[in-house]
């Protein structure tokens, strides 16, 4: 018995978890690693996560890790109540990861990956009354799911987590943290990335184009961002898929190993 028990201790986190939760391990630390390459990071305090296949369970970043040293194997394993269920690096997670993420993915069971950010134009935009404007079309490819959350001070209390659920709704998939910064959530990582990608980029266009005077800013019609958003989403667009593939073949590349 002690030989066996020696044995399942030392196997690496690949044998033990299943081939499903390996592959959402790969695209989580992929996920990290473009995030440090897009200049989405905040020194260590921001978190994306990713539910467990076939479980209530999500994994998340050791607090601790700059986002090039994630990988597939360092990632932390939580279950929905916030116990540690493996943590390879002994470092623990960011208790405002679970705040966040804990609320949206048990209020959003059919969502498996949720990116947070606070980048320097996503907290500009959302410090801004008049929120995310129709004014590019990287907007008009978020602005239709964007809800917003009043801010109430660092994630710590779990008491924010009803209000949060509830100003985040049922089918919304971003939303702006007022005066905090982005979320935004998807079915698999791509699509909550590919989501805070376009969101993010509309932010950055947005604080350029209002440094030349609000007034001077064109705003698209409502019927011009919702044709535009449709277009977004539906299922055969050319990009749909494509990109991620590319993303990881970039990330292959440059040498960066997210797999170990």
């Amino acid at each position: 018995m002690p030989a066996k028990l020696k044995s399942v201790k030392s196997a690496t986190v690949r044998e033990r978890v299943s081939r499903e939760e390996w592959e959402v391990r790969c695209d989580l630390a992929a996920a990290y690693q473009l995030a440090a390459i897009y200049k989405w990071t905040d020194l260590i305090y921001t978190h994306f996560s990713a539910r467990v296949p076939g479980s209530e369970d999500y994994l998340i970043n050791a607090y601790g890790l700059m986002f090039d040293e994630i990988t597939a194997s360092n990632l932390v394993k939580i279950n929905p109540g916030g116990k540690v269920l493996d943590d390879p690096t002994g470092m623990g997670y960011n208790e405002a990861g679970f705040v966040i993420h804990g609320c949206v993915h048990a209020a959003r069971p059919e969502i498996n990956c949720v990116i947070h950010t606070h980048t320097r134009a996503g907290v500009a935009v959302s410090a801004m009354k008049c929120g995310l404007l129709p004014i590019s079309q990287h907007a008009m490819m978020t602005q239709a799911q964007v809800t917003y959350h009043d801010y109430e001070g660092i994630a710590l209390d779990v008491n924010v987590r009803a209000r949060m659920a509830r100003d985040l709704g049922k089918t919304s998939k971003a939303m702006i943290l007022r005066n905090h910064g982005l979320l935004t959530l998807g079915d698999t990582v791509r699509q909550a990335f590919e989501l805070m990608y376009y969101l993010d980029t509309a932010c950055q266009i947005q604080v350029d184009a209002c440094a030349a005077g609000l007034e001077n800013v064109l705003l698209l019609s409502e019927q011009a961002a919702k044709h535009t958003a449709e277009q977004f989403q539906r299922e055969s667009r050319p990009a749909n898929e494509k990109d991620w593939p590319a993303l990881l073949r970039m990330l292959e590349r440059r040498g960066i190993d997210y797999r170990a």
